[in-house]
């Protein structure tokens, strides 16, 4: 009479088991402050409802960049799901020296199949808290995304239909064309050549090699002595100690007394 109507809940398949016996690895990632592209990936699962079937999708993400690296569908959660994903991402990725792999404690990330693919390629190994999706938010960010501007837009009806077209968003749209506040509003595939193109400048305003040369005190000229610190070969202590006194004794403050006051500082390195 009061014109009500029931809200209806929509079904769901969880797609995290976490009770398992297998090894749970320390959080890594928690305290990481990243600086470049392939220090930290973020992986995760999630039901996607079609029309007439769940299947799921398992993706891999930069955390840095927020490019995704790697995905997979299939009807099935089991370790394959996965594995696909990591396969993906390995191949088309440069793995980094420390570079952390980061996860819910879901048994397909647990297993010893996934876990041995990690550390064979030299990947360290971190699971979330559990309970605690914040710890992956970059994942779930993603994943909210694709449901709701690609699955529920298209309402696709079976796993074939939604593999066509679901392969195409991350690539094409999520890592070329949607702007992300976290890399400065540009999409992922943009923000990842900005940083290339800043490492290969650095690089050739420094040639490999390159000595660093450190001037006696300002304004000394061909006059002053230049200490040369060359790879190998760090400036003496010594040196460090007795340049501010050299600056100051050129401008007449705190002359010491004796014999040793007067003199170049051209033949420092000689007298240390």
């Amino acid at each position: 009479e009061d014109n009500l109507l029931r809200v209806r809940r929509r079904k769901s398949v969880a797609a995290t088991d976490s009770a398992h016996t297998l090894r749970v690895y320390p959080n890594l990632a928690q305290q990481m402050v990243m600086t470049d592209v392939d220090q930290l990936w973020a992986a995760d699962i999630a039901c996607v409802r079609l029309l007439e079937e769940f299947v799921f999708l398992a993706v891999i993400l930069d955390a840095y960049s927020r490019r995704v690296i790697g995905w997979e569908l299939d009807r099935t959660l089991e370790g394959r799901l996965t594995l696909a994903a990591l396969r993906m991402a390995l191949s088309g990725r440069t793995i980094s020296p420390g570079l952390v792999h980061d996860s819910d404690r879901g048994v397909q990330y647990a297993s010893h199949d996934y876990t041995d693919l990690l550390k064979s390629h030299g990947l360290q190994i971190s699971l979330s808290r559990k309970g605690n999706p914040w710890d992956n938010a970059v994942c779930e960010s993603f994943l909210r995304t694709l449901k709701y501007e690609e699955v529920c837009r298209s309402e696709y009806r079976r796993l074939a239909e939604a593999r066509v077209w679901i392969r195409q968003f991350p690539e094409q749209v999520y890592n070329r064309k949607r702007l992300h506040s976290a890399v400065g509003y540009v999409p992922p595939v943009e923000s990842e050549a900005h940083l290339a193109a800043k490492r290969n400048e650095a690089a050739c305003a420094t040639p490999p090699g390159a000595p660093t040369t450190i001037p006696a005190h300002p304004g000394a000229g061909a006059a002053g002595t230049e200490f040369t610190d060359r790879p190998g070969e760090p400036l003496p202590a010594a040196a460090r100690r007795i340049l501010p006194w050299l600056h100051r004794r050129d401008r007449g403050v705190g002359r010491p007394s004796g014999a040793g006051a007067t003199g170049s500082s051209t033949g420092l390195r000689h007298r240390l």
